[in-house]
């Protein structure tokens, strides 16, 4: 049989263009190869719409579109994108075929172009032998989004996280044994789910590990169906085990910048023990991404905008906070004027000044100086005598006196102190000499006066 699987349209008014056009261009698809049936796999909203919105009203006539020519199943998806009642509405969708909302975990047979769920969670004996009497095309283990917060508030926080993976395991290890037999009596058996798989890969290239995500490829195999549809993770990838298939079919289009891999849906092949799918591409936008670490270089800017075309362009850079004015904005968008749009997204690296731990302690100007060399690991004492020159002496004695020095050898001291008062004075190096200012020291001018290269005040 025949499916088309969509997953992840995210209908909304900021991403309207892109939602509708891709799934126009995959359902008219569909249609044209004769898909026997459709699934979506939840997300088919972004978030909360009003009745009147028009990412609503053209949602529901693509799934009208969509009704005319097969039977439907849309399965709820994540809250926070559907919220509890909002796929509802499409039920009154249907028109030719049926549009059947899976709310809740159940499994549901397609025969003669109707569905018939299932009470509970599985077939009971009376429904089991009234669905193998009916020879269904397929049996549809559905199993839409937990509510996590509820299941958190009953079981307690801590262990929500691996408790939800141990329920959804063996819901899907007893629904096996019921696939199992009918597999056995040649019924095709088919899951849906939108959740996370421990492992798989998200649209921007992360690995997803952890204790709080919603399967493991061996809890889905252990369903026993030979396909198994999947939504939420917005990358094509899949599965394969002695037949079975899982898969993600991504989302219908490109919605973040960074997004990996080709946006279509998935066209299935699925009999009673094996399955089959070829991702057919969508009419998605393209996304340029150019990262720097410092400023942008405008050279290399320059050639991505040559290649650009039409695609949205994202630019994003990190500079110093006193550097922050140098970046020519207007000039990088004026590169990318033929894009469909471009965004910018400076990172400003802040000055951080740190104070040494207890130096406010400290009363007076030498002991927090003091404090300051202890901290940073700087010795004291040149530091002190400075700090004792700066406030003792003269400001015209001390710089005449480092004019004075502009003769004299490097090897002799380039402080004198103040005027008439012999003192010691401390070399580059660290040692002491003392020096008189009535003495001249002579010096050969030549020579490299290394001494003036630095901070004459540097610890």
């Amino acid at each position: 049989m025949k499916i088309a699987h969509f997953s992840d349209l995210h209908y909304s008014p900021e991403r309207l263009d892109e939602a509708d056009r891709c799934f126009s261009s995959a359902t008219h698809d569909a249609i044209m190869r004769g898909a026997r049936v459709a699934v979506v796999s939840g997300d088919s909203t972004d978030h909360r719409l009003d009745a009147h919105s028009p990412a609503l009203v053209t949602l529901a006539r693509r799934i009208h579109r969509l009704a005319a020519s097969m039977p439907v199943i849309m399965l709820q998806g994540t809250f926070s994108h559907e919220p509890p009642g909002t796929l509802d509405i499409f039920a009154l969708m249907g028109s030719t075929n049926e549009v059947f909302i899976a709310s809740r975990i159940q499994q549901v047979a397609f025969a003669n172009g109707r569905f018939l769920a299932s009470a509970g969670p599985l077939f009971n004996e009376r429904e089991f032998a009234q669905v193998v009497a009916m020879q269904p095309d397929a049996v549809f283990t559905c199993l839409p989004t937990v509510n996590k917060g509820q299941f958190a508030a009953s079981v307690g926080a801590l262990v929500a996280a691996t408790d939800l993976g141990d329920v959804l395991s063996t819901y899907l290890a007893a629904s096996g044994q019921v696939n199992a037999r009918l597999r056995e009596a040649g019924i095709a058996t088919v899951g849906i789910s939108h959740g996370t798989i421990v492992g798989c890969e998200t649209e921007h290239g992360v690995t997803m590990a952890g204790l709080d995500h919603e399967f493991s490829l061996s809890a889905l195999f252990d369903a026993q169906c030979s396909a198994f549809m999947l939504g939420h993770i917005h990358k094509f990838q899949s599965w394969e085990r002695g037949g079975s298939l899982i898969a993600y079919a991504g989302s219908i289009g490109r919605f973040h910048f960074g997004e990996q891999g080709e946006k279509g849906y998935l066209l299935w092949e699925v009999d009673t023990h094996s399955a089959s799918a070829e991702l057919v591409p969508t009419p998605a936008r393209r996304m340029l991404c150019i990262d720097f670490d410092g400023p942008p270089d405008m050279e290399r800017l320059a050639q991505f905008a040559s290649d650009a075309g039409d695609a949205f362009v994202r630019v994003r850079w990190q500079v110093d906070e006193e550097h922050r004015q140098s970046v020519d904005r207007a000039a990088i968008e004026a590169m990318f004027a033929n894009a469909q749009g471009v965004k910018l997204e400076p990172r400003i690296l802040p000055v951080v000044r740190s104070r040494a731990q207890g130096i406010s302690l400290e009363t007076s100007v030498d002991a927090k100086l003091g404090r300051w060399c202890e901290v940073a690991d700087v010795n004291a004492a040149p530091v002190l005598e400075r700090l004792q020159l700066l406030d003792t002496g003269d400001a015209n004695a001390i710089a005449d006196a480092v004019m004075a020095q502009l003769d004299q050898s490097p090897a002799a001291t380039p402080l004198a102190l103040v005027a008439g008062t012999p003192s010691d004075a401390v070399r580059p190096d660290g040692s002491r000499v003392v020096v008189s200012p009535a003495s001249s020291v002579s010096g050969n001018t030549g020579e490299a006066l290394d001494w003036l290269e630095g901070d004459l005040f540097a610890a």
